[in-house]
């Protein structure tokens, strides 16, 4: 434990939505915790996902088990409503009737602006979660998830997300050279 307060003031802050670069990687994050971290905190961190496993399974941390909870829910709630959209059969799960309008919301908005939107939830449910201790574990993979949803967001090009699109939709109506 008296490694993360050393840890912990090496972590720059930085902003989850937004253009400008990241001042750390997710390598080094995890580099950097190994100093401290034991083995089981390390292979926590490094099994963290944005895409929570489909069962319910243990980790051993309260916070990421809230983020996998909350995480599956959201995306239960989409496939469960864009399924409906076009008129096919998913399994029908409960979800909260808040994650549910997260969820109705999302998929009445175009696909860019929907996924801004959803990453603005993620972001918010993490700052939920966030412990109030910012010298434990679960801090740190709150901080680590925050670092995933930023790569990811960063990622986000609508030039090249235009052109991708054009050219599925080419080849899918024979029109690829």
């Amino acid at each position: 434990m008296a490694g993360w307060y050393y840890l912990v003031p090496q972590l720059p802050s930085f902003q989850v939505q937004g253009a400008s670069p990241l001042p750390i990687t997710g390598e080094y994050l995890r580099e950097l915790c190994s100093r401290s971290f034991g083995a089981r905190e390390m292979k926590t961190l490094c099994a963290l996902s944005l895409e929570p496993p489909r069962e319910y399974v243990k980790t051993g941390s309260a916070v990421v088990d809230a983020w996998y909870a909350g995480e599956r829910d959201l995306r239960i709630a989409l496939a469960q409503l864009r399924a409906a959209k076009l008129k096919k059969e998913y399994p029908v799960s409960y979800v909260p009737s808040d994650i549910m309008q997260i969820a109705r919301t999302a998929v009445n908005m175009d696909p860019l602006s929907a996924e801004q939107y959803l990453n603005d939830t993620r972001a918010a449910l993490l700052d939920a979660i966030t412990p109030m201790d910012s010298f434990c574990t679960d801090a740190v993979y709150v901080y680590a998830l925050k670092l995933m949803l930023a790569e990811r967001i960063r990622l986000f090009n609508k030039e090249a997300g235009l052109a991708s699109y054009h050219r599925i939709y080419d080849l899918i109506l024979g029109e690829s050279k």
